[in-house]
């Protein structure tokens, strides 16, 4: 099989694979697979699990909170907040749930900031309206 080159970027580092011959992720129509010298190509990848393959060995897991992948002149680069690389499914599987838990949590904590703020704001509001019309 023909080789790719496979690049990964997030927020802290980056990685470059070479020899990639299968990659498969999913995107918002459902999952799909590049081999090398697939057309151009750009989607979204879904928060989840991506997989690809080095010539004939087993498959290693790319898991990702969401990411945009982009395909030309047979290189893959992959652009996302953050990225794992792991060969075990299992383990993997549990760092990514346990990274949505989190994400999930700070998403929580910030939304609940920002009622605090808009609340504070409101009241402020409220009682400068109050001082202009006295």
């Amino acid at each position: 099989m023909n080789p790719f080159v496979l690049n990964l970027f997030d927020a802290t580092h980056e990685q470059r694979i070479t020899g990639v011959t299968t990659f498969v992720g999913e995107d918002a129509s459902g999952s799909f697979g590049i081999q090398a010298h697939h057309a151009r190509f750009m989607t979204t990848l879904i928060f989840g699990l991506a997989r690809f393959r080095l010539g004939t060995e087993d498959w290693q897991y790319l898991a990702l909170p969401g990411a945009v992948a982009y395909f030309n002149r047979n290189e893959l680069t992959i652009s996302t907040r953050h990225f794992l690389i792991d060969t075990n499914l299992e383990r993997i599987s549990a760092l990514l749930e346990q990274q949505l838990i989190t994400e999930e949590d700070k998403l929580r904590a910030t939304r609940e900031s920002l009622h605090r703020m808009e609340q504070a704001m409101l009241k402020r509001l409220l009682a400068l309206k109050v001082k202009t019309i006295w």
